[in-house]
């Protein structure tokens, strides 16, 4: 691999624990967009190489954040078991819908997100 995309792919990767540390998003919020506009990746593609990251970056967040008091694994459990039904919907989904549709939902649920927590913050 050059060594530019191995650059790159850091700088991504940094961007994403930054955020993930910072806000608890990293992922699908910051990695899957740099990897479709910078580094022309599918959607496809982008989603699935997010998602091993996410495993990494997850479970270093989780270190972390227990070294504060903040997690509460109950709670954290709950919501992530019924997230793996979830997650094997949005796959076969994802599967069946043109890249740009997804592309364009994707881009909608951000901005809406955004619109949600300015009005509310």
């Amino acid at each position: 691999m050059p060594r530019r995309r191995l650059l790159e792919l850091g700088a991504i990767g940094l961007l994403a624990g930054l955020f993930s540390g910072l806000f608890g998003v990293g992922g699908g919020v910051v990695v899957v967009p740099l990897l479709i506009l910078w580094l022309a990746y599918g959607e496809r593609e982008a989603t699935g190489t997010s998602l091993v990251a996410i495993v990494i970056t997850a479970l270093a967040a989780v270190i972390a954040q227990a070294a504060y008091g903040n997690v509460h694994v109950r709670e954290g459990i709950l919501v992530g078991v019924p997230a793996v039904g979830g997650v094997l919907l949005g796959t076969w989904l994802q599967q069946r819908v043109p890249g740009a549709v997804v592309r364009l939902l994707f881009a909608i649920f951000l901005a809406a997100t955004a619109a949600l927590l300015a009005v509310r913050g």
